[in-house]
């Protein structure tokens, strides 16, 4: 139980950046963005930009002043934020599903959860090296999207 308040609450820390931006839309966030870190991924899917962040548990709970828990194997929190081109306003309605495989080709598999503007989704990624980033999403109009981008762990 401790754990998933501990992991909730990282995951609360991680989705007010996103929230933060949904509220701001079209306001010069630039230097916002240097603070937050550059994307992992983005790219425009059939008028839909789907912008990808991976953030480290540990970096979520120092912001939040708390330490790491122990036994906690999920190292990194992944979000995506979906937006439509043409109007510009956040997409928040739909399901988001992210496949990984790790550098081992272990692979592992979560519906990523809505939360205050994007969704996210914590991951095991102990281990260093070059992970695949599968994502299918569907959102309200229907249509299911899917992109996909290598991330590197250090």
């Amino acid at each position: 139980m401790k754990k998933l308040v501990l992991a909730t609450a990282a995951i609360l820390v991680l989705a007010a950046p996103a929230a933060f931006a949904a509220e701001h839309e079209g306001h010069d966030m630039h230097g916002g963005h240097a603070q937050m870190g550059a994307a992992a991924h983005e790219e425009v899917i059939d008028g839909v930009k789907a912008t990808f962040n991976v953030k480290t548990m540990a970096e979520a709970m120092k912001a939040m002043g708390m330490e790491m828990p122990k036994g906690v194997k999920e190292t990194h929190h992944i979000s995506l934020a979906l937006k439509d081109v043409k109007s510009g306003k956040a997409l928040t309605e739909g399901q988001a599903t992210v496949k990984l495989q790790g550098p081992d080709k272990q692979e592992q598999t979560m519906e990523l959860m809505g939360m205050h503007g994007h969704f996210g989704a914590d991951f095991d990624m102990s281990k260093k090296g070059k992970y695949g980033v599968m994502c299918k999403f569907k959102t309200a109009d229907g249509k299911v999207r899917q992109a996909k981008f290598w991330y590197t762990v250090k």
